[in-house]
C-alpha cells in the first residue's frame, strides 16, 4: 500500500545517504504501528469469551493519563467527535522501559471513522519541526522523550489540531518473533531495495539472535520476521525516510491480513508473546466493548505528514512544514473531509513562529 505525498526533501535526503547501514543494534521501527489494530482484530476473532479476552488484554502494561494535559481544543473536539484517533508510538528501549527518555522514532495515528469503520493511517515524520510545550521548537520525536505519552499526545493535538486521548507504545525487540508467529508477511520487493534489505537482514539477525536468509529476487514474496523488519528499516532508496514510513505501513497491512487467517490456538500464542510488551492507557474493557464492530474495520488509506516541507540545519537537521498552517488545513480536508478548514489560533501562532525562526513560508 503506497503512502501519499513524498516530500521534497525526502528525495534530497535519500541521495545524501551513501554510507552502508551500520552493523549495530537499532530500533526496529515497525511494531508500534501494528499492535493496536492487531489487538482489535484479534478481539473480533475471539468473539464472545469475555472472561478469556479480559484476561488476555489484562496482560498489557496499563498507565493512566490526565486528559487535561492533552491540550485538546474545544472546537476541535467537537469537529472530530465522529473520529477516534489513536497514537501508536514505536520506541527503541533496551531495558523494556517504555516511558520518559525514549524517542518515538515511529509515530502513527490510526484514525477510525466511527460511522463507516474505515481506518486511515497517518505517519508523522519524526524530524518534523513543531512546538513542544516547555521546550520550544524542536523535532516531534523528542516530545515522547521529554514527557512520554502525555507530552507526545499534547504535541500532536496542539500542532495538528487533533483530539487524541489514547495511545499504544511498544518496544521493537519482539517484532521478528511476532511476524514469524504469523507465518511471515507478503511484501513486494523492488530491485532498488535488494542491496539494503540484505544488509539490514544481517544486522537484524545479529541484534535479535534470530537466523534468516538473504532476499535473492524481486516481486511479491513471503518475508519472515527478520526480513520484514529489515524491509521496514530501509531508508536509503529514493524517498529516504518518507519511503520508509510507507514500508512500515505495507507491513502493517500485510500483518492485518495474515491475522485474520489464523486459528484460535495460533492467535492465543500470538497474544501471549505480544500483549505483555504493550504499554497503553486503553483499558481491556474499552477494547472488548468494540468487538461487535471490529471485524468491519478496514484500512482504506495511508498518508504521510507533513505534505510540504523543507530541510534546515540549526542545532540539528529538521524537517520544516511549509507552512504548518497550510499542512494542517490540507490534513483536515483529506483525513476528515473538512473542506476549507481553518486551523485554530494556536496552530496559526505556531506556524508564524516557525516562519520567523526559519524564514520558510
Amino acid at each position: 500500500m503506497a503512502g501519499k505525498h513524498a516530500n521534497n526533501y525526502g528525495e534530497k535526503e535519500a541521495k545524501t545517504y551513501t554510507e552502508k547501514p551500520k552493523k549495530k543494534r537499532k530500533g526496529l521501527k515497525i511494531f508500534g504501528i501494528v499492535v493496536l489494530t492487531l489487538v482489535i482484530i484479534i478481539a473480533g476473532v475471539l468473539g464472545g469469551a469475555y472472561w478469556y479476552i479480559a484476561d488476555k488484554f489484562g496482560k498489557m502494561q496499563q498507565v493512566a493519563i490526565n486528559e487535561e494535559e492533552l491540550n485538546i481544543d474545544t472546537q476541535v473536539e467537537e469537529n472530530l467527535s465522529g473520529y477516534r484517533n489513536i497514537a501508536l508510538f514505536g520506541v527503541d528501549s533496551r531495558d523494556d522501559n517504555l516511558g520518559r527518555g525514549n524517542r518515538s522514532d515511529c509515530i502513527i495515528i490510526a484514525s477510525i471513522n466511527n460511522k463507516t469503520k474505515e481506518i486511515k493511517l497517518l505517519s508523522v515524520y519524526r524530524d518534523t519541526y513543531v512546538q513542544i510545550e516547555g521546550h520550544g521548537l524542536d523535532k516531534i520525536t523528542h516530545a515522547y522523550s521529554y514527557g512520554e505519552a502525555p507530552l507526545a499526545l499534547s504535541t500532536l493535538n496542539t500542532n495538528l489540531d487533533l483530539n487524541i486521548k489514547e495511545f499504544v507504545t511498544v518496544n521493537f525487540d519482539l517484532v521478528a518473533e511476532a511476524v514469524n508467529l504469523l507465518g511471515g508477511v507478503d511484501i513486494n520487493i523492488e530491485q532498488s531495495e535488494i542491496q539494503y534489505i540484505n544488509e539490514y537482514i544481517d544486522s537484524t539477525s545479529s541484534s535479535t539472535g534470530i537466523a534468516s536468509k538473504h532476499i535473492t529476487k524481486t516481486g511479491m514474496q513471503t518475508l519472515d520476521g527478520v526480513q520484514a523488519v529489515a524491509y521496514s528499516r530501509i531508508r536509503y532508496t529514493a524517498g529516504g525516510d518518507y519511503k520508509r514510513t510507507e514500508r512500515m505501513r505495507d507491513v502493517l497491512t500485510a500483518m492485518l491480513q495474515k491475522i485474520k487467517t489464523k486459528s484460535i490456538g495460533e492467535i492465543n500464542n500470538f497474544l501471549d508473546v505480544i500483549l505483555p510488551k504493550v504499554y497503553t492507557n486503553i483499558e481491556a474493557n474499552d477494547i472488548i466493548a468494540l468487538i461487535p464492530d471490529m471485524m468491519n474495520f478496514k484500512v482504506t488509506d495511508s498518508i504521510g505528514w507533513p505534505y510540504e516541507t523543507k530541510g534546515i540545519t540549526l542545532s540539528a537537521w529538521y524537517g520544516v512544514p511549509v507552512t504548518l498552517e497550510e499542512n494542517v488545513t490540507r490534513l483536515h480536508e483529506e483525513l476528515f473531509g473538512e473542506e476549507n478548514y481553518t486551523p485554530t489560533a494556536t496552530v496559526q501562532e505556531i506556524s508564524d513562529s516557525i516562519i520567523k525562526k526559519t524564514g520558510y513560508q
